[in-house]
């Protein structure tokens, strides 16, 4: 049986600086995810944990690990992940990273959006049962991009959905998101020079001007009750309700 791929990275030239990802068939008929990288090539699964397995007999090592911390809270002692769990940890990491890419890639925002949830509730996990402080940083350095990213695919979703004000609350609930990530290490006056925050602004203000919309309902909403205009505010309800 011939093992070698070299039929797959003949007909699949490896680019620089861009992610290339595809959706193909496999032998039993299932939909494999592919990403081009410049030694190979990377195949993914479309659901559950990318590479396939189910650690432990759960669903995602994040899921497992989930089920131990709960089995120490009931026994009265706290969760605090060994050397060997941080190396799954990563493991999963860094798979659910290389799927997300593929997802914005191939404009699958929904994908994109689960695997982002995914990792961003991983790292509030580890936040909590962190070993130290290094390894905490290690994955908080990453939470930016991350949230970068989800902005990124909810607003673009929304978008093909015809709901152009609806990606102007998602970028703008993205920002939030950021700004509290800033404040929270003290670095809050940084976080407008950030490349990612400038991004976001321009995807805005690009909305904004493409359909013509100054003020959003949401934004009229909450200026109402800020007001303190509740008859106002009950009027813009009803009318994001009917919209929804």
């Amino acid at each position: 049986m011939n093992q070698d791929i070299d039929f797959i990275l003949r007909d699949w030239e490896f680019k620089p600086g861009l992610a290339q990802a595809r959706l193909v068939q496999a032998h039993d008929g299932r939909q494999v995810l592919q990403l081009r990288v410049d030694l190979g090539a990377l195949q993914m699964e479309t659901v559950g944990r990318p590479d396939g397995m189910r650690p432990h007999g759960h669903a995602t090592y994040f899921d497992y690990l989930q089920e131990q911390a709960r089995l120490s809270r009931r026994a009265g002692r706290s969760f605090t992940l060994s050397d060997e769990q941080c190396q799954d940890a990563d493991r999963e990491f860094l798979q659910y990273y290389h799927r997300r890419m593929c997802w914005l890639a191939l404009r699958q925002y929904s994908r994109a959006i689960r695997d982002a949830d995914h990792t961003l509730a991983f790292m509030d996990f580890v936040k909590r049962h962190a070993p130290d402080e290094e390894y905490l940083h290690a994955h908080e350095q990453y939470r930016a991009f991350v949230l970068f990213q989800r902005t990124q695919a909810a607003a673009a979703l929304e978008v093909e959905n015809n709901a152009p004000e609806k990606a102007i609350t998602e970028v703008r609930a993205g920002l939030e998101r950021l700004r509290e990530f800033f404040a929270e290490y003290g670095r809050e006056e940084e976080m407008e020079d950030d490349g990612m925050v400038r991004h976001l602004r321009h995807v805005e203000a690009t909305l904004r001007e493409q359909f013509q919309i100054d003020v959003t309902l949401e934004e009229q909403l909450q200026k109402a009750i800020a007001e303190e205009d509740y008859e106002r505010a009950a009027q813009l309800r009803d009318k994001l309700r009917r919209r929804q």
